[in-house]
This record gives C-alpha cells, sequence and structure tokens, in this order.
C-alpha cells in the first residue's frame, strides 16, 4: 500500500488493475499525464456504440496492458458473440475472471444461449453467474430446471412477475411463460393480464408475445385495436367467446389511453354487460387510472364501479388510492390500500396513508395504536414520507450521530480494491457509464462477497475523495444502519451555492436539494433531452433567464461553467418560486417538468401539498417533487444545526385566485 501513496489515482488503478489480471504496467510509468491508450479506449466506447465491429478490431491491440482492457476486450468481444467460438468465450471469461465484465459477458452468453435454446451450454454456465439479476436469464433457468417435471408454484409466480415487469418483448420470459400455459400451469387470465399491461403501455410487441401464446388468431385483430381502437370497438357487436371478450378488453384499454370518457361510455352502454365481472372490473380500473392521470373528478366515479378490488393490481390499486385522497374519501383509502399486496403495502407511501386514513372521523383507541405502529414502521429521516411520518410522531428531522470513524485499514481495503479503481479511471476519462455500472457491481450487497456497510461506508468516503459525488451518495444511501450525513448529503462549491442563493433570496437547503436530485453534483451531467450542468438549465431557459437577470452575452456553451450554471440555475429557480407564490412542491414540478403542468395539476380542491404531490401524474416529476423537498429539510439541519420541518415547507395546493394575476405565465 505504500506504492499507492504515492501515485496519482490513475496510476494507482493502473497497478491495482494489474494485480487483478496479467496486463502490463504502463500506465504507472505516467502518474501525472493522461494513460496511453485513454484516447484508444474513449474511441473504442465510441465505436461500441455505434457497432463498428472493424473499428473496434483494429483498435484493440493498443488497448492491450492498459487499466480498462476488460472493457476494450469486452466490447470487441460482444460485438461478435453470435459468431464467436466457446473457446474464445471461455478464454475471455478465464482471463478476465472476478471482474464485472466476466460477468456481464455469462450474462451476455447465457441469453445467447437461452434465444438458441442450447440448455446443456447454458446450464453449464449459469451456476458460474454472479449478477443474477437479469429478468430474461432467470426466466430461461427456471425453465430448464423444471424440464420434464411440474413447475412449483413459487417458480410459476417468479415467471409471471418477471413477464409482467418487463416491458418489451423479450425472449426469456415469454418462453417460458408460452411453456407454462402450454402445461397448462399459467392460466389464460395471467397470459390476457400481460397483454393487458402492454397495451396499456402501447407497447405492441409484448402484446403481441402474449397473444401468440392465448390466442394467435386474435393476431390480426391486436394490429386494428391498436391503431383505431374507437372503430374497432364501435365495429363489433358481440363477443360471444372468451377470446372476444378480451380483445374488446384490449380495445377499451387503448381508448382510455386517450379518451377515458369515451371508453367508459362504450363499456357501460355496449360491452360491460358481455364482459365477466374481472374484466369489467379491470377496465373500470385502468379507465379510473387514466382519468386520474388527467386529475378528473370522474376518476373516483370509474373506480366505484369497480366491485371487487381483488380483482386489480396494485399499480391500478395504487391510482384509485390517489383519486380517493384527492376527493378526501378515507374510508376508499383505506379499504383500497388494505387491499393490496403485502410488498405494497409495506411501501413508505401506502403506510403513511394507511395511517392517516385510520385518524380520520373520530378514530377509536384501536385505530390510533394501529396508526402509530404503522408511522414507527417508516419513521426516519430517510425520505418524504419517512419524514412526515416522524414528524406526526411529534418528533423533526435531525442529522443523525455519526457513525465510527472509518479505520486506515477499512479505508485501505476498500482503496485496494482492483474493480472500484477501474471505476474510478473510467470515470475520469469520460467513460461515466462504464465506471457507473462496475462500481455498482463491485459494491453490490447482492453479490457473493459483496460489500458490508462498513466497506460501503469506505467506498463511499473514496468516491467522496475524489469528488464522484454521484457513486459517494449513492453508495452510502445503501447502509441500512449507519447514516454518514457527510456522504449522503455532501455540499460540494458551498461558497459559491450559499453566497448566490443568499445574494437573491433563495434558501441555500432548496438550492442543495435540487441539485442533489438534479445532477449529484455531476460537473458534466447533460440529460437526454439537452439540459446541462449541476442544475441540468435547458439551453432555451437558460438564455430566457440571463434575459431576465442581466447577464450580457451568456451563450448556452457557458452553461458548462460551474459558477454561471449556479447563477441561472439558482435565478430560475427563484423566478419560479416567486411566481407560484413561494410554493417550494410547485416551484420544484415547474423546474422538473416545465410551469404550464404545475398550473394544471393545481386546478381542483384546496390540497395538503403531499397529497398533491402524490397525485402528479408523471412519475418522474411526483417523485422528484418528493426528493427535493425530504432533500432541502436534511439540508437544512445540516446548514443550521437546528431540528427542521418537512411539513412547513409543503403548506397548501388549490386553484390560483382569479383575481389576482398569474406572473407564472411569464415563465419558459
Amino acid at each position: 500500500m505504500q506504492l499507492l501513496k504515492i501515485l496519482t489515482p490513475l496510476a494507482a488503478c493502473a497497478v491495482l488493475a494489474t494485480a487483478a489480471f496479467p496486463l502490463s504496467a504502463q500506465v504507472a510509468a505516467q502518474p501525472t499525464a493522461p494513460a496511453q491508450g485513454d484516447a484508444t479506449l474513449v474511441e473504442m466506447q465510441q465505436a461500441f456504440r455505434k457497432l463498428d465491429r472493424k473499428k473496434l478490431s483494429l483498435l484493440l491491440p493498443g488497448a492491450r496492458g492498459h487499466a480498462l482492457e476488460p472493457w476494450a476486450a469486452y466490447w470487441e468481444l460482444r460485438l461478435r458473440l453470435g459468431e464467436a467460438s466457446d473457446a474464445e468465450v471461455s478464454a475471455f471469461l478465464q482471463r478476465y475472471a472476478g471482474s464485472y465484465q466476466e460477468d456481464r459477458l455469462r450474462n451476455d452468453w447465457l441469453l445467447l444461449l437461452g434465444q438458441r435454446r442450447d440448455w446443456g451450454r447454458f446450464a453449464a454456465q449459469h451456476p458460474y453467474y454472479r449478477m443474477s439479476d437479469d429478468r430474461e436469464v432467470r426466466c430461461y433457468a427456471l425453465t430448464i430446471e423444471n424440464m420434464g417435471a411440474a413447475m412449483p408454484a413459487a417458480a410459476v409466480a417468479q415467471v409471471r412477475d418477471n413477464w409482467y415487469a418487463q416491458r418489451e418483448g423479450d425472449d426469456g420470459c415469454t418462453y417460458a411463460a408460452g411453456e407454462l400455459f402450454t402445461a397448462r400451469q399459467l392460466p389464460a387470465l395471467d397470459v390476457w393480464r400481460k397483454a393487458r399491461l402492454a397495451v396499456e403501455a402501447n407497447r405492441v410487441r409484448a402484446a403481441r408475445n402474449a397473444i401468440t401464446i392465448v390466442a394467435p388468431d386474435m393476431l390480426p385483430q391486436l394490429i386494428e385495436l391498436s391503431s383505431n381502437p374507437l372503430k374497432f370497438l364501435h365495429s363489433r357487436a358481440t363477443a360471444p367467446t372468451r377470446q372476444r371478450q378480451e380483445l374488446m378488453v384490449l380495445g377499451l384499454i387503448r381508448l382510455a389511453s386517450s379518451d377515458p370518457d369515451g371508453a367508459a361510455s362504450l363499456l357501460e352502454n355496449k360491452w360491460g354487460g358481455q364482459l365477466t365481472p374481472e374484466e369489467r372490473n379491470w377496465t373500470w380500473g385502468v379507465i379510473g387510472k387514466q382519468a386520474a392521470f388527467r386529475l378528473s373528478p370522474t376518476a373516483m366515479d370509474y373506480f366505484k364501479k369497480v366491485a371487487k378490488d381483488a380483482d386489480l393490481n396494485d399499480d391500478l390499486l395504487g391510482w384509485k388510492v390517489r383519486a380517493a385522497l384527492r376527493a378526501g374519501e378515507w374510508k376508499t383509502v383505506s379499504k383500497t390500500i388494505n387491499a393490496m399486496s403485502a410488498e405494497a403495502r409495506q411501501d413508505s407511501t401506502w403506510a403513511y396513508w394507511r395511517a392517516h386514513a385510520l385518524l380520520q372521523d373520530r378514530p377509536g383507541d384501536e385505530q390510533r395504536a394501529e396508526a402509530q405502529l404503522l408511522l414507527q414502521g417508516i419513521a426516519s429521516q430517510r425520505g418524504f414520507y419517512e419524514q412526515l411520518a416522524l414528524e406526526d410522531l411529534g418528533q423533526r428531522i435531525t442529522v443523525p450521530p455519526a457513525p465510527a470513524p472509518l479505520t486506515t485499514q477499512e479505508k485501505a481495503l476498500v482503496r485496494a480494491n482492483p474493480a472500484l479503481n477501474r471505476a474510478l479511471y473510467a470515470i475520469a476519462i469520460g467513460l461515466r457509464s462504464e465506471g457507473v455500472r462496475e462500481w455498482n457491481y463491485a459494491t453490490n450487497l447482492h453479490n457473493p462477497g459483496g460489500m458490508s456497510e462498513r466497506e460501503l461506508l469506505a467506498a463511499a468516503d473514496l468516491a467522496c475523495q475524489r469528488e464522484v459525488w454521484d457513486r459517494c451518495i449513492n453508495t452510502s444511501e445503501r447502509t441500512k444502519t449507519v447514516f454518514d450525513y457527510t456522504q449522503r448529503f455532501p455540499m460540494p462549491y458551498q461558497s459559491t451555492v450559499v453566497a448566490r442563493s443568499q445574494t437573491i433570496g433563495l434558501d441555500p437547503a432548496y438550492v442543495y436539494g435540487l441539485i442533489r436530485q438534479e445532477s449529484r453534483f455531476i460537473m458534466d451531467a447533460r440529460s437526454g433531452v439537452g439540459a446541462s450542468g449541476l442544475m441540468q438549465v435547458m439551453p432555451a431557459t437558460a438564455r430566457w433567464t440571463a434575459k431576465k437577470i442581466g447577464l450580457t452575452s451568456f451563450t448556452p456553451a457557458q452553461l458548462n461553467d460551474r459558477d454561471t450554471n449556479i447563477t441561472i440555475g439558482t435565478a430560475y429557480l427563484k423566478l419560479a418560486l416567486d411566481d407560484f407564490a413561494g410554493s417550494m412542491p410547485m416551484a420544484a414540478a415547474a423546474y422538473n417538468a416545465g410551469p404550464g403542468r404545475p398550473r394544471n395539476w393545481r386546478n381542483g380542491p384546496v390540497l395538503d401539498a403531499a397529497i398533491w404531490a402524490e397525485n402528479v401524474p408523471f412519475a418522474e416529476t411526483r417523485d422528484y417533487v418528493k426528493k427535493v423537498l425530504s432533500n432541502t429539510t436534511n439540508y437544512a439541519a445540516i446548514l443550521t444545526g437546528q431540528p427542521q420541518s418537512l411539513r412547513s415547507r409543503l403548506g397548501q395546493i388549490g386553484p390560483r385566485d382569479a383575481t389576482t394575476p398569474d406572473p407564472s405565465r411569464d415563465l419558459p
């Protein structure tokens, strides 16, 4: 370890990688400059993304001996895996044994063997697969483990759940479901429910795969109802068979995504009497969900037509709860949460609202005691509902005691981990995606030899020291019994953020809470829609904001400058906060989804902001608002050293007073 103390981080990475693999230590010879071959690795990543096999083959020799050679070798072999020999695959797996790249290639190889129905070689490779998080591989494995015999009920449930969770029409679980259906172990209803989920999500391929299992002759009608559900539903008069009934359900589900009221009318007046009770209940659930997306007061009317909550899945039940919260129907909230699966009921969201439902309408001692237990079961500083539960129990949000300091030995063991060093090296030269994946793999508690909580703290400390803040935060967040808030809620660039926030009248804790959610403090973060930097500002928004605050000669390229990004981002956040009358939840929603949507979402009844946030239609924005406000409360506790209240930052949200001008109309 003395050698590591005198080498730069990148050079140390090279030495550690050499210890793990038979590579040369050429990187260590250049401790103060980019290692020879870094540019080659970056070029190979780009070639891999472009599926350029020829270029990868040409570049591979230049990556030999590099600390990140496992990635170079993986990219080159992965693109030609379908043509590779067993000897080539085996040689790779042996050369990079124990690495993320070995397990990643074995995952890819297992998928290919499954697609080929090469069960012998699949069975030989699967025991060595450590990641074990690929649903498709799991479905293949369950299938071959039970060939020639009835699959146990628990395994059937695994296949079904994995299949339902897959958004696309992947082969593994589709194949397993087909085998189970043929063996009469998977009911037709379960297959049709997969088709329903796929049609609702507008994933025609996944729906087609499901219908191919249960009713292949109905495929032409699936295409018809997918392209024009209204025409399809009007052109049929009856549904005399179970299969035709299910097609009508699919048509109504597809129509509901664009016109829930139209779908409700057709279900009520034409198709309802021809469907089974389960089919009617599910369809009313989907229509209610789509109306709830639109914050329509008809949502509860539609959900009330569901005669049996047990016929709905957890997602539909969740939307029924949201609609009931919005309507103030607490008995429905309680009844619906009780109908959820045991796993869903344990989620802090539903545990919290179940507790609140129990406390409505003069509760008795039994109801109060049950609510108390539910709140105690989730109360902590960890998240939005956890913090609200803590406050409901009469406590405030404070910084928990720091864990025992890491020892020199604990730090040294993590710093000697070759996978973590490779991950940091990859991130340092711009291969962030690869670095993040290798880091996550190395720290995953579910892998054999995974890290203990103390090791996770040490790994987070390593990331913090290298200022790789996203890995610092995410790794530290995975500890369950100890909490290091200096890792979970770091404050890089504190003097700049605090000074700028205070200058324009913003709470620095709010700014930090937002940055933590937006970018995890990654300076070069860039979203899929073009937002840039620490505060993830869109170019058009930046230009508008720069003009508003008199920042002359601004160009979007300046968003990559840290101070400029903070100046523009905080200015826009302040404008949003002022324009939404100081509502932190609405300003956060506007920052994430644009101001036009929160303007519409505020219409309807006056709501507790927690209920309003839970009813935000976009899952990303709903999660974002809750996390920004929770982050803000934790940062305020750190910055002030005083107990804090999340609820005080929420307030109520309702329609804008018609007599008051709406300044938010000016926001872009």
